[in-house]
C-alpha cells in the first residue's frame, strides 16, 4: 500500500515538474496561407521576446499557461494561451488578421450645370464678355506709375518685425507606440475607451522616460512602460 502511494505521489510530482519546465516552443505565423516575416512573439508571462523569420517560422522558450502575443503592423494582434497540447505537438500555426484601411469620407455633391440656350440675348451676352476680356488684356499692359517704388524694402517690418520661430512638436514616441501597438491592445489590454486614447498617449508623453525608450525601440519595453504609466493614468482619473 505504502508502495503504490509513493507512486501515485511520484507520479503526480513529475508531471507537476513536467508542466512547470519551459520548453522550446516551435511555430508559424501566417495571414492568408502566406508567411508573416518581422512579427513580434512576446511571451507576457517570462516577459521573453523573440521575431519570426521570413518562412513566419520563431521559436521561444514557454510553459503551459503561458500567454503569448503576436503582433505586426497593419494586422490585428493575437493573444494566445498555451496549454499542455500545444506543448506536446509543438508546431503552433497562428494566423493574423489584415486590418482594414481607413478612408477618408468622400462626399459626392450633385451639382445641375446650367443650361444653355442658342438664343440672341446669349449671343449678345458672349460678345460683351470678349470685348471686356479684350479691354482687360489691353489695360493690364499698361504701367500706370502711381507713385510707388517697385522692390522697395519695408524698414518697418525689417526692423520692427521678428521672425517667430518655429517649434515643432516632438511626436515621435506617439507615432512608435502607435506603430509597435494595435488599436486592440489599448482596448482589451489597458481597458481603456475609444476617446481616452489621445489623452492616454499625451500623459506617457510628458514622462522623460517615454524619451529615454526613443534611442532602443522595443516592443517588450513598450508594453511594459504603457502597463506601468496605466495603472498611474486610471489612479488620476480617480482622483479628478
Amino acid at each position: 500500500m505504502k508502495v503504490k502511494l509513493l507512486t501515485t505521489i511520484s507520479f503526480f510530482t513529475y508531471q507537476l515538474s513536467t508542466s512547470q519546465t519551459e520548453k522550446l516552443l516551435h511555430g508559424k505565423v501566417i495571414s492568408n496561407n502566406s508567411p508573416l516575416n518581422k512579427v513580434e512573439v512576446i511571451n507576457k508571462t517570462a516577459k521573453t521576446s523573440t521575431r519570426t523569420n521570413e518562412l513566419g517560422e520563431f521559436s521561444i522558450l514557454a510553459k503551459a499557461q503561458d500567454s503569448l502575443i503576436f503582433f505586426s503592423k497593419n494586422y490585428f494582434f493575437k493573444r494566445l494561451k498555451l496549454n499542455e497540447k500545444d506543448l506536446q505537438v509543438n508546431n503552433l500555426i497562428v494566423e493574423l488578421n489584415p486590418t482594414a484601411e481607413e478612408l477618408d469620407d468622400v462626399i459626392i455633391t450633385n451639382i445641375k450645370a446650367p443650361k444653355i440656350i442658342n438664343n440672341a440675348y446669349n449671343r449678345d451676352e458672349i460678345r460683351k464678355i470678349k470685348i471686356r476680356k479684350q479691354f482687360d488684356d489691353v489695360t493690364s499692359r499698361v504701367n500706370v506709375y502711381d507713385g510707388k517704388i517697385d522692390k522697395a524694402i519695408n524698414y518697418s517690418h525689417a526692423i520692427f518685425d521678428k521672425p517667430k520661430e518655429k517649434i515643432e512638436e516632438d511626436d515621435r514616441f506617439k507615432k512608435l507606440v502607435i506603430a509597435y501597438c494595435p488599436h486592440d491592445f489599448f482596448v482589451q489590454n489597458l481597458n481603456l475607451k475609444p476617446e481616452e486614447k489621445e489623452i492616454f498617449l499625451n500623459f506617457c508623453d510628458v514622462d522623460p522616460q517615454s524619451k529615454a525608450l526613443l534611442e532602443h525601440p522595443n516592443a517588450l519595453a513598450f508594453m511594459e512602460f504603457l502597463n506601468a504609466k496605466n495603472e498611474e493614468f486610471k489612479k488620476t482619473k480617480i482622483k479628478n
